[in-house]
């Protein structure tokens, strides 16, 4: 049975704030974890008509939540599931979301569905085989914010622009910021620097656009978001280096085949000291038929026998002696020999021998966002290399198809992050799934390398501030607390290309694919921009792309695409017409 907690909602039934509601469309979040209740509370806070769907109580006051099977048609009707417009699988356990996906499309075949699924090959074939379904992933929209913060920026949002991820960051304006007093159309034409968004301080309603135009400098207390566009590192590596890392490979293979050496050594020994021998007491057997005769004997193979035919028995017993002790060296190396090439011994020596030496950046813990972080900081040129415990991760076929070292380990212990060489490393990111852990990792980083750059992994938002401000590392950042506008911002509508937030205020940036019925149609941009307080950041035409001072000029025709950033609570001016004019890219 399903229940409904909150303040009286039912007595509320014809209220002017439910006569609200009723114009706005219903919005599910379905699975309050800290990513859920981030989401539920992000669309509350915006205005939207917002109910939430959980198994069990949670203690808030503000919220309408029903409680029960999440995918129990008795839930979902209790919620309003064939009214709503939207509905948003928000749990971390993917069998559970399909299963809600399916009992909610039985309920209201035309409902949209935002579903939270790590599986970017099973995401991408639900949205191409259900309308109105988008596959959104916490660890990829967190992955970009901790490889930017690893590369040193303060990014707290990505954007999507020009075929990049860009990362966005907040500057906050104060007397010895050193664009206090400098005008903000400074800053329009910068191809590489994108203005998102600006809230000046005395909050005057001045759009960006209009504050451009008119000239108007940055003051004490203003904020400014921006994307930038980010800096790829080239792959060159020096000669010295190079040579530095074969010399660490030997030193590695000592390490990790000590075995396999001493037995060899053992049999090439036994080989040797027999075929002294049969040459020393037998002055008519040459050097290599007593060599020949020796290494067939302790292998097993056989061949030249006549060396001890005719020899006497002192020869004979110790023949039988050598092929006691040659039956067990050759089995104990054969054994050694097959469990360094098929077991995991070659694999950790192969990986231990490209350790970087210098300037690269330690991931600990390969969990989903390990991993996409991981392919982040390789596409952008940076040498990485992962510490993780457990050898039969499913994700270390993924890192090593990309020639991402790997170092079995115990991150926490500082015998690990040694032989990580974390001394010379750029940045270390502690990325796992256990926030303690992560805790731990960082403190020891710091006290080994304490110029090293550390990203710490905190999936509780409240408490991650506060290991910040106590143990003052570089960033410590929240998964649900990055992801959450973003499945906010979807939503309301549109395929999303970046968002954030400022002052309380959530942004989103989206691409609108002007038609003859867009009510931006016709227009300048400059005049659309300050009249639905949008701001653009470039029109792609059907020849060519419009940015800086020449895109306030332009006038938007029919099939023109407009990338622009907006305030969450207006977006429903680029769909009041048509839903379809929001471009999918």
């Amino acid at each position: 049975m399903s229940s409904i907690a909150h303040n009286n909602f039912d007595s509320l039934m014809g209220s002017d704030q439910d006569r609200l509601y009723a114009m706005k469309p219903r919005i599910i979040v379905c699975g309050l974890d800290r990513t859920g209740y981030k989401i539920l509370s992000l669309l509350k806070q915006q205005g939207c008509f917002v109910i939430g769907i959980h198994d069990k109580h949670i203690h808030q006051s503000d919220a309408e939540i029903v409680i029960g099977d999440l995918a129990a048609a008795e839930t979902l009707l209790a919620a309003g599931i064939r009214d709503a417009q939207t509905l948003i699988l928000a749990g971390a356990d993917e069998t559970r979301n399909l299963s809600i996906l399916m009992q909610a499309r039985v309920l209201n075949p035309h409902v949209r569905i935002i579903n939270r699924l790590f599986n970017s090959s099973l995401g991408t074939r639900l949205d191409l085989t259900l309308p109105n379904h988008v596959t959104m992933s916490v660890a990829a929209l967190a992955a970009p914010v901790f490889a930017f913060s690893a590369m040193g920026s303060e990014a707290i949002g990505q954007l999507r622009l020009f075929n990049q991820i860009w990362p966005i960051h907040e500057e906050y304006i104060d007397e010895r910021h050193p664009w206090c007093d400098k005008p903000l159309s400074e800053f329009w034409e910068d191809r590489t620097r994108m203005l998102i968004y600006y809230l000046p301080y005395d909050e005057a309603k001045v759009d960006l656009v209009s504050a451009v135009l008119s000239g108007r400098t940055l003051q004490i207390g203003d904020r400014l978001l921006l994307g930038t566009q980010p800096n790829v590192r080239t792959a060159s590596r020096p000669i010295l280096q190079k040579i530095s890392k074969l010399f660490m490979g030997f030193r590695h293979f000592h390490e990790h085949g000590k075995a396999v050496l001493f037995t060899a050594i053992a049999l090439l020994l036994t080989i040797f000291s027999a075929t002294l021998v049969y040459t020393s007491l037998q002055l008519k057997i040459s050097f290599v038929d007593a060599l020949y005769f020796s290494v067939g004997m302790i292998t097993g193979a056989g061949g030249n026998e006549r060396v001890v035919e005719h020899s006497t028995d002192s020869i004979k017993v110790f023949t039988i002696i050598m092929m006691l002790i040659g039956t067990a060296v050759i089995g104990i190396f054969y054994a050694i020999l097959n469990d360094f090439i098929l077991g995991s011994r070659l694999r950790n020596f192969w990986d231990a021998a490209r350790v970087p030496q210098r300037n690269h950046i330690v991931i600990c813990g390969l969990g989903s966002v390990g991993v996409q972080t991981a392919m982040q900081l390789v596409n952008y040129g940076y040498e990485v290399l992962i510490i993780e415990r457990d050898p039969n991760n499913r994700f270390l076929d993924t890192v090593r198809s990309h020639n991402i070292p790997v170092i079995h380990g115990d991150a926490s212990l500082p015998a690990t992050l040694k032989a990580a060489n974390l001394d010379k490393a750029e940045s270390l990111l502690a990325v796992t799934s256990n926030d303690t852990a992560n805790l731990e990792i960082a403190l020891n980083a710091k006290g080994i390398a304490p110029r090293c750059r550390v990203v710490v992994r905190y999936d509780d938002p409240y408490y991650a501030g506060m290991a910040q401000e106590v143990f003052d590392f570089e960033a410590v950042l929240s998964p649900p607390e990055i992801a959450a506008p973003a499945f906010a911002s979807s939503a309301l509508g549109g395929r999303i290309l970046g968002n954030g937030i400022v002052a309380d205020s959530l942004w989103v940036a989206i691409a609108t694919m002007i038609t003859p019925n867009h009510p931006f149609c016709g227009k300048p941009v400059c005049e659309a921009s300050m009249t639905a307080d949008f701001v653009p950041l470039y029109i792609e035409t059907a020849c060519q792309t419009i940015h800086g001072w020449n895109l306030l000029e332009a006038c938007l025709s029919a099939g023109d695409i407009l990338y622009l950033t907006m305030p969450a609570t207006k977006l429903d001016q680029l769909w009041r017409v048509a839903p379809f004019q929001v471009a999918v890219t």
